[in-house]
């Protein structure tokens, strides 16, 4: 270190360097926003959409309710990191899967969007 500088790493990421000064407080946590899906991804989405309305009504309650806490990271006007939205689709197709025949296009429809979001 040269000229006063101080250096602090905080273990999980945060590399904080001081250039002298006093009353230095804080880390900028600035929260990137998602970004804007491609037009091929939020069409994909909608018909997934259309497709998970239908199925809720031909599930268990348990099952209606998982499907109602995935829909919201389904949505393209939602601002979700795209690791939420990856969690959210996994979750659906699990649930598809799981009801044989009539979940083998929600299945097609997820494995769609994770293709075209470069997720497969």
């Amino acid at each position: 270190m040269s000229g006063g500088d101080q250096h602090y790493y905080f273990g999980g990421g945060d590399h904080v360097t001081m250039h002298g000064g006093s009353g230095n407080v804080g880390i900028d946590k600035r929260v990137t926003p998602a970004q804007e899906l491609p037009e091929a991804v939020r069409e994909a989405l909608h018909q997934l959409l259309a497709l998970v309305q239908e199925l809720r009504a031909q599930v268990p309650t348990a099952s209606a309710d998982a499907l109602d806490d995935a829909l919201p990271a389904l949505r393209t006007e939602s601002d979700v990191q795209p690791q939420e939205r990856h969690r959210a689709l996994l979750a659906v197709a699990g649930i598809a899967a799981t009801i044989g025949g009539l979940g083998v296009p929600i299945v097609e429809a997820v494995n769609k969007v994770l293709e075209l979001m470069g997720a497969q």
